[in-house]
């Protein structure tokens, strides 16, 4: 009976770290955290794993092969999944393997899911988490061997939202360390992006992250397009017109305010596809990661 137990409590720590990414994000304490069971699980369907319940944030890193003679670009992808779950394949590992094969090295970032038993203020949790990884990658760019002027933000989905609000929040750590280290990425890339928690948001994302009735004050934080401003980073950005979850709009209202202020966007818009097609649209044979492999090299990030 020992053994069993035994066995079981190893499969059980295994499971937890496979599911949650390698490498807790936080060296020390987690800001904005009150201790409580940690819930994390994870489910695979259709080839796409879900991780929900994340209250310990960590990532998994992707160091491409080239990392060892040349400074890389790097990208921290967040995955999509309406601030409720993470879908940490097809918009996550899949992606950064994707990078590794253009030369650029990336993690993928389990965010903390939004909730009030894990944290403080829910609604900050996974900005702290997108800005101490963008922290982490400058902070460990020469053991890495990352370019840190090369240093961008990717999302999905919801994801495309916490990358959207790391790529317009940077002036203020919300961590709270204060150290100095720049925390605006030099680019992002954004995925069929929930952008606005006003008219054409995506409800769930709103609700999951403000809650039902947040006040007018949140509802501008967090409604990236109301901040843009000339030094917001340049944008990739791909979306169907028929996505039926997260309105097209949101992408358009974004691209306007990035062209008012001269900031570069670029923009890949599909006829079809829905939503959370992740790397393969299977409605046509143009692939935008290709694309986006075009537009590192024309932009001199590779």
């Amino acid at each position: 009976m020992k053994y069993v137990f035994l066995t079981l409590f190893a499969m059980s720590v295994s499971f937890s770290v496979n599911a949650q990414g390698d490498t807790r994000l936080y060296a020390d304490k987690i800001p904005n955290y009150k201790e409580a069971p940690n819930l994390v699980s994870s489910a695979t369907t259709d080839g796409i794993m879900r991780v929900s319940n994340v209250s310990i944030p960590t990532y998994t890193l992707f160091l491409a092969p080239n990392a060892s003679n040349n400074p890389t670009p790097f990208v921290v992808i967040c995955p999509g999944g309406g601030y409720r779950i993470l879908a940490s394949t097809h918009e996550g590992t899949d992606i950064a393997k994707k990078f590794n094969e253009i030369g650029v090295s990336a993690l993928v970032l389990y965010y903390r899911i939004p909730n009030d038993v894990n944290q403080v203020n829910k609604e900050f949790a996974p900005l702290q988490d997108a800005q101490q990884a963008i922290r982490l990658v400058r902070q460990q760019a020469q053991k890495w061997k990352v370019d840190p002027t090369k240093v961008g933000i990717m999302g999905f989905s919801a994801g495309g939202h916490l990358a959207s609000t790391a790529a317009t929040h940077f002036d203020k750590d919300y961590v709270g360390l204060n150290d100095g280290i720049n925390l605006r990425p030099d680019f992002q890339i954004l995925l069929y992006p929930v952008v606005t928690f006003r008219d054409h948001a995506h409800a769930g994302s709103r609700q999951n992250l403000v809650g039902n009735n947040p006040s007018e004050d949140l509802l501008h934080l967090f409604s990236n397009e109301e901040q843009v401003n000339s030094k917001t980073p340049p944008a990739f950005i791909v979306h169907a017109a028929d996505d039926k979850a997260v309105p097209v709009r949101n992408s358009l209202a974004y691209i306007e305010k990035l062209n008012s202020f001269g900031v570069a966007a670029d923009y890949i818009q599909y006829a079809k596809g829905g939503h959370g097609f992740g790397l393969t649209n299977k409605t046509t044979p143009n692939r935008w990661f290709d694309d986006l492999a075009n537009w590192f090299s024309a932009n001199q990030l590779r």
